[in-house]
């Protein structure tokens, strides 16, 4: 018995791939025409794009030609003159209220730089100090990194905004504290060439 059950088995192995040679022989001549078909296809998708991208490369050239037409055109036009450079320096963390140091900035915005140090050297407020410093320090980058000279600018815009705050207490009467706050300021300088 276990002879004739191991006979029907081999019988069987060797059916199972005589039978799948016989499938995948069936299969290859569908599987070939469909992979031609498939490569026409493909080819025939090239040949398009490559059409497209000389038509695109055509429709490229005469934008450039267009482009290059107007750009002379342009050219031909006067050109505008260059504005003026703008030299700028800025001071942060000074310890002064941005509303007492604004009372001086505005009275130096829009002033030469002469005139401006003069108004600044005698000047009884405790801000005319610091931005008398960063006028000079604005004048002296406007010499060494854009070689202009310094005394002939003007200020052409002086702005003071807030900085941090440092809050401080003081001791009063009968075990109080009152807050001190002692502000700071963050100053910018812009001056311009004056003009002739």
């Amino acid at each position: 018995m276990a002879d004739d059950k191991k006979d029907t088995k081999a019988k069987k192995a060797a059916k199972k791939p005589a039978a799948k040679k016989e499938a995948k022989a069936k299969k290859a001549p569908a599987k070939k025409a469909e992979s031609k078909k498939a490569a026409k296809d493909t080819k025939k998708a090239g040949a398009a794009k490559k059409e497209a991208k000389k038509d695109s490369k055509a429709k490229g050239k005469e934008k450039k030609a267009d482009g290059k037409k107007t750009s002379k055109a342009k050219k031909a036009a006067p050109k505008k003159p260059a504005a003026p450079p703008v030299v700028k320096a800025k001071a942060r963390y000074v310890r002064i209220a941005p509303r007492k140091a604004r009372l001086i900035a505005d009275q130096v915005r829009g002033m030469d730089i002469e005139s401006a140090r003069a108004l600044l050297q005698f000047s009884p407020r405790g801000a005319a100090h610091p931005i008398h410093k960063l006028i000079n320090s604005a004048a002296a980058n406007a010499e060494n990194n854009h070689d202009l000279i310094g005394d002939e600018m003007r200020v052409a815009s002086i702005t003071v905004d807030e900085g941090p705050t440092l809050r401080r207490f003081r001791p009063r009467a009968m075990g109080r504290a009152t807050p001190i706050n002692k502000r700071t300021s963050h100053i910018a300088v812009a001056l311009t060439p004056v003009e002739d």
